[in-house]
């Protein structure tokens, strides 16, 4: 078991963690941009609406598969703490192969996801034809996509959140030349935008494998009656079933914020639209200090060091408090100038300004319940966050069937920030049982 001392837990640590994290989460709307940004020099609608909606199907699909990530880090992170390098091998075989069959079957049943896609969202026959073309040889890629989410939670696990800072650049930077390279160069419209993330994802996944090749080629001897365990695989499968359901919720209210917000006419519906992209930033925002805590976490409890576990859930949320600050100072200032970048439509600039006060307080609001996320999951208590989420979901849902006839969109957003509060103290609550399990 390896010792922790709470000592060990420093500024410097976890600012180590973050920051790769912090600038990664930079590049990840690289790809949609310039994805519309080079299908756009066409000079046509349909393509542009064409990627568009492929991309939402494609995001959406993968979506689903991103609590491989994060049980991977917390379940790794435990093992670190225990010094089982055999285990922790173990585990990066296992997510790689789960990775790949769970690609395998979002291949195997893409016609039945693009059919409901298509019929929740209609839109002309060309753009579906073209958004189909796209899916086809888009989707070719979910093994690749599907592993890496398991490979990043690994080696967030083991503090080497530069390899996934390494494997971001190298994902987004090469999509953005092969973009070019096959949509203005090779005139291949859709399906070049389409190709270029293909195989940016699949480079990305040798790199990833290579970045891990000490453990898969040097590390321990693997028998496959180890690699296919009962109860390893069991945890991996409670883990993530936890997961799985807490982000579905979570998914459920956010999409249900946005297609409420229609009830209020195109204009509201618009400025909501933008607005809940600060939301979005906020999260990705702090998301590198939460999974400093899942890493720090995790690894403190693996070593049974009760005193580290606090270190690490204080420190970790110190500089999630700091950014989160930080983050409503930038929107108090400068959120004005930001909607106006957004949209250039007078009606929508002037209701997303009157709104504007809610997103101010989203940082200072939201970041408790994002940093108890990645406390919680390098503790691997998905239990806790699942009835959490349950218990706030409902709660959420009670404050829109009372304040929105009542507040109209103001209702929407308060339902929106007590959805963030409830998460907060329902995780809050357990926190000290967390604590304990170090001792045990």
């Amino acid at each position: 078991m390896t010792r922790v001392n709470p000592e060990d837990i420093t500024h410097r640590r976890v600012l180590k963690i973050a920051l790769p994290i912090v600038i990664s989460n930079v590049t990840v709307p690289l790809i949609g941009i310039v994805d519309t940004g080079v299908i756009g020099q066409l000079g046509l609608a349909a393509p542009i609406g064409a990627v568009g909606l492929g991309s939402i199907i494609i995001t959406a699909a993968y979506g689903l598969f991103g609590f491989l990530r994060m049980g991977t880090s917390g379940i790794a992170s435990q093992e670190r703490g225990r010094s089982n390098e055999k285990e922790l091998t173990l585990i990066l075989v296992r997510v790689l192969l789960i990775g790949f069959l769970l690609g395998l079957l979002v291949i195997a049943v893409r016609w039945p996801i693009l059919e409901v896609a298509l019929r929740l969202s209609p839109a002309s026959l060309e753009v579906e034809n073209l958004a189909t073309q796209y899916v086809n040889w888009r989707i070719l890629s979910a093994p690749a996509a599907i592993a890496i989410f398991g490979i990043t939670g690994w080696l967030i696990a083991l503090e080497r959140t530069r390899d996934v800072l390494v494997l971001q650049i190298l994902m987004n930077g090469l999509n953005v030349v092969l973009d070019f390279t096959f949509v203005l160069g090779l005139d291949l419209g859709v399906q070049g935008v389409a190709l270029a993330t293909l195989i940016s994802e699949w480079a990305a996944l040798i790199l990833a494998i290579f970045l891990c090749r000490k453990s898969l080629l040097y590390g321990p001897w693997l028998k496959f009656s180890e690699i296919f365990n009962k109860s390893p695989l069991k945890r991996m499968l409670t883990v993530n079933n936890d997961i799985m359901i807490r982000s579905l919720l979570l998914e459920a209210a956010i999409l249900s914020f946005i297609f409420l917000s229609s009830d209020f006419g195109d204009v509201t519906l618009a400025s909501n639209q933008i607005l809940i992209q600060f939301v979005f930033v906020s999260a990705f925002g702090l998301d590198g200090f939460a999974f400093a805590s899942e890493a720090l976490v995790g690894l403190s409890i693996g070593a049974r060091t009760q005193k580290a576990v606090r270190r690490s859930s204080l420190l970790t949320s110190f500089w999630g408090f700091i950014v989160a600050l930080s983050l409503s100072l930038v929107f108090y200032l400068f959120g004005n100038q930001l909607i106006n970048m957004m949209t250039t439509e007078i009606a929508v600039r002037a209701v997303a300004k009157s709104y504007l006060w809610w997103i101010i307080l989203i940082p200072v609001i939201g970041f408790p319940s994002w940093m108890l996320d990645g406390i919680f999951i390098g503790a691997t208590r998905t239990r806790d966050m699942r009835n959490g989420m349950i218990i706030s979901s409902i709660i959420y849902l009670i404050t829109i069937i009372v304040m929105r006839p009542w507040l109209d969109n103001h209702g929407l957003w308060l339902a929106l920030h007590v959805l963030f509060i409830a998460r907060a103290v329902s995780l809050g609550i357990k926190y000290m049982d967390l604590e304990l399990m170090a001792r045990r």
